[in-house]
Parts: C-alpha cells; structure tokens; sequence
C-alpha cells in the first residue's frame, strides 16, 4: 500500500496540488523541508513514498520496474481532486516524466533528473536484486562523513540519511539502458545545481525533450531537496515558473 505525507496549505485549494517524487534508495523524508516551504507560499504538497520505499511497506523490489513507479504515482494522481504539478528528485525526475507523459498532469519539474532516452539500448543487461545507498557513495551513516553532502548543515544530513533504503536494481539497470519518453502533454521544468557533481547541467547535453531551464547556484545533488538555504531561494522560483506555467 502506497503512503504519502501530505502538507495543506491554508487558502491554496485554487491551486494544483504538487505530487513530489523521491530519489533512489530513497524516500518521502528528503521534501520535509519542500513542504514547509512549499505550504509556506500556498500550496499544498503530496510526498509519496514509492512502493518498497519510506512509509509503504516492506515489499521485494528485486522485481520492481521504473513502470512501476510510474504507475504509483498515476495512482495517487487519479486520486487528487485535480490535475496535480509533479515534482521529481534525480531517479522520481525521469519517473515524474514518464507518469506525466501518460496526461493528467499540469506542469512537471525535474530536479537533477535521470535523463530520458531517445531509445533503448538493448545490449545493456536488465539484472534483478536490491542494492543499497553505498552504491552512490555513502559508505557511512555518520552526518560528519558526507562529503557528497557538503552544502548540508548536520540536521540537514541527518535527515538525508533517515530517508535511505534499499533500491531495486532492475529500475537502475532500466535507466541505464534507456527509458524511452517522447513527448510530454504539459510544461516541464529542469533544474540543476551549480555544484551538483553526479547531475551537472553538462549531463543533459542531449536530452531531447522541451524544457525550461532553472539553476541553482551553490546547490548538491542533495542541496536540491534538503538545504534550506538553497530552497529559501529555489522553492519561490519555481512556485512562480508554475504559477506562469499554461
């Protein structure tokens, strides 16, 4: 059963609802701070945990497919009273994408996102199992010993490593080999931090789809969902860009 974390926002029911989608091996605790933010300016934010993720329940993902992911956030989308924003972090980007591609939703923004692919290359393996976040490397839980975490205060981190988990290796496999998105119905919205050093702006040189673009200076991969002082700027821009978004 999926679970997510909902944030109201008084006076916010004319605007869409913001569905915000986590990394991998990750899960709904790394918005906290989007949330707030978010409610602060009016809207109200829906922090959905991934099947196998966060809150939802201990489920095998040695199976689990990027479709998959996909379809539940379609899931939470047929429940919302209207057309939602979809909201993605790096892996919950491409996944916000491909749900977004299906219609129904208002506008999409991608944060640092796995790039879409034009097409599949179908000599990379698709192999099955988990893995876990030392895979991207954090190879301890200690806050002090982030250096992928660098703009991140110690509650930030904190925070960071509460919302680790296991991660199925089929959906990497998937995104390694392509995951094939070749329009979308709606307005999206890519954004990269300056000091994102696994998703700099360079990495999406080819990506084929049409965007706007949004940095965020001095932000981390991780800066993008958990440094406040990042957000205080980066939250308010793209509220707007999605106030303007058609």
């Amino acid at each position: 059963m999926l679970a997510c974390r909902l944030a109201l926002a008084a006076g916010g029911g004319s605007r869409p609802p913001i569905v915000l989608v986590h990394g991998a091996a990750n899960s709904s605790g790394v918005w906290t701070h989007w949330q707030t933010a978010l409610a602060d300016l009016g809207w109200t934010s829906y922090a959905l945990d991934l099947r196998g993720h966060g809150a939802c329940g201990a489920v095998d993902l040695s199976d689990t497919t990027m479709t998959d992911y996909a379809d539940d956030v379609r899931a939470l989308m047929g429940e919302l009273p209207r057309r939602p924003v979809l909201v993605g972090w790096s892996m919950g980007g491409l996944v916000a994408m491909m749900a977004a591609a299906g219609g129904g939703a208002a506008a999409c923004v991608g944060l640092a996102p796995s790039v879409p692919g034009r097409s599949r290359d179908g000599s990379l393996p698709l192999r099955h199992g988990t893995f876990g976040p030392e895979e991207y490397g954090i190879a301890s839980r200690e806050p002090g010993e982030q250096p992928a975490m660098a703009d991140l205060d110690q509650e930030e981190r904190r925070a960071a490593l509460a919302s680790l988990g296991r991660e199925s290796r089929l959906a990497r496999d998937e995104r390694a080999a392509g995951v094939v998105i070749e329009r979308l119905p709606c307005p999206l919205l890519v954004v990269t931090g300056t000091d994102d050093h696994q998703w700099p702006r360079s990495r999406y040189a080819t990506m084929h789809l049409k965007a706007d673009w949004m940095e965020a200076p001095g932000a981390s991969h991780w800066g993008l969902v958990l440094s406040r002082p990042a957000l205080a700027r980066l939250v308010p821009a793209i509220a707007a860009w999605m106030e303007q978004a058609p």
